[in-house]
């Protein structure tokens, strides 16, 4: 293997951390709340343009994501209030919520244009020199970014395993009706939801931000990448979103010199169609 493979599966596994991170919130939402949303990639630039503002400020960058991800979780917990709840109350088909949902996206896409406008930007951040390993460059804010992303990765197993709510919540994904005769409180694990979903969604948006410029339209090329991931890995089941994301971000970097970087949206469709053709429910069994 050649240094130049090295250096695309290095780029690939600092992407995948991201796709990761998202793809973990979107298939909560769909787990649990049973919707598809095609917002989610805009409340992930949507937590990096707040990491944005707040850095703007002089505020340390790790701070600025916390705060960030304040915002990106009232946000979602807004929309839950005034859309998905009224949505469910009414028994909406999920044609009618995939519509709202990319009504949403739009919303929040022109509001960050009209609020940021449509040119690149980036955190106000030293330059850092990329870190020469055995001949691979490695870029520290990568190294970061990976750091985060086990981080997080390993304190929502922690939540999901060892918790109180972590287990009603595998238990609604599972089966709703049987959780509410149990007793289990539904409108706190759909809170729980989105507050998980919010967190990671806008610190996977920051993280994007270290390693790219930030750009209004930078959580929509992400989508099709989530879904992949979401279906590679069994709808509703985060640690096979997990799994597919670093498989999809390592195969689109790697495919980049045979391809061109134009076409890496279409290796994640082309990956998630092949592996549908052999394995219909994903590679992993779906639901928590």
């Amino acid at each position: 293997m050649d240094i130049q493979t090295i250096q695309l599966i290095v780029n690939g596994i600092a992407v995948g951390s991201i796709i990761a991170l998202a793809a973990v919130g979107l298939t909560l939402t769909y787990g649990i709340l049973r919707l598809s949303n095609f917002a989610h990639g805009d409340f992930l630039t949507l937590g990096a343009y707040l990491t944005l503002l707040v850095n703007t400020f002089g505020v340390n960058i790790w701070l600025s994501m916390i705060v960030a991800v304040v915002g990106t979780v009232g946000a979602m917990l807004l929309s839950e209030k005034l859309l998905w709840s009224r949505m469910r109350s009414i028994r909406a088909n999920s044609t009618t919520l995939i519509i709202i949902s990319i009504g949403l996206a739009l919303f929040l896409r022109n509001g960050i244009i009209l609020i940021w406008g449509g040119r690149n930007q980036n955190y106000n951040l030293p330059i850092t020199p990329a870190l020469d390993i055995f001949g691979v460059k490695v870029p520290q804010n990568q190294l970061l970014v990976l750091a985060l992303a086990v981080l997080s990765i390993g304190a929502l197993h922690y939540l999901l395993q060892n918790t109180k709510i972590g287990k009603a919540m595998r238990a609604v994904a599972d089966d709703l009706d049987l959780a509410k005769v149990s007793g289990i409180d539904v409108e706190q694990v759909i809170f729980w939801t989105w507050l998980i979903a919010g967190t990671v969604t806008s610190l996977g948006g920051s993280m994007y931000g270290l390693i790219t410029a930030v750009r209004p339209n930078m959580g929509w090329f992400l989508i099709l990448p989530l879904f992949a991931s979401v279906i590679l890995g069994g709808i509703g089941n985060p640690y096979g979103a997990i799994a597919a994301a670093f498989i999809i971000g390592i195969v689109q970097e790697v495919s980049t010199p045979l391809l061109g970087s134009q076409y890496k949206q279409g290796v994640a469709l082309l990956i998630m169609i092949l592996v549908l053709l052999i394995r219909p429910k994903g590679l992993f069994k779906g639901t928590m």
